[in-house]
């Protein structure tokens, strides 16, 4: 079946018919929330919430980033965001500075502290996702992330 037929016949049908467990962005939400949830004891003892989480993952890896695309990549509204950053930056985790180019946006970087505590969550963050993986293959595990990739290319809104 062609990709648009495919499309067409899945568009006609009702949640009841393709069923929660066929359903990608149900599993997606099941399996995020499942995996958020099992990092919860050693976020608290940190400090931290899942949005502090998700800040801190993005800006060990993308330092220095405009708070509009932070709030992109962590998966967080900006409003939620900018109160764990207040937070964050109150705790000494990150910095948040005027962007120099657009005296109105808002750079946040991560503090010393901040790649410390993050540097403590990741063996359990690691951990986590790779119980994710038992069991699967890695060629098919990288065609899942593949697949993952190409799907958030047909639905994001943003360059980046």
């Amino acid at each position: 079946m062609s990709d648009a037929k495919e499309l067409e016949s899945n568009n006609s049908m009702r949640l009841g018919e393709i069923g929660l467990n066929n359903f990608a962005p149900y599993l997606m939400n099941r399996i995020m929330g499942r995996y958020n949830v099992s990092l919860r004891e050693e976020m608290a003892a940190l400090g931290l919430t899942t949005p502090k989480m998700r800040a801190l993952a993005v800006l060990s890896v993308i330092d220095g980033i405009l708070l509009r695309e932070l709030a992109v990549f962590a998966v967080v509204e900006l409003s939620t965001l900018s109160r764990a950053l207040d937070a964050l930056e109150a705790d000494g985790l990150v910095r948040c500075q005027t962007d120099t180019s657009d005296g109105r946006a808002r750079r946040v970087c991560i503090a010393d502290a901040g790649r410390e505590a993050f540097d403590s969550l990741w063996p359990h963050m690691s951990e986590n996702y790779e119980r994710m993986f038992v069991g699967i293959e890695r060629e098919e595990r990288r065609a899942f992330v593949g697949t993952l990739q190409k799907m958030l290319a047909n639905i994001r809104k943003h360059d980046f």
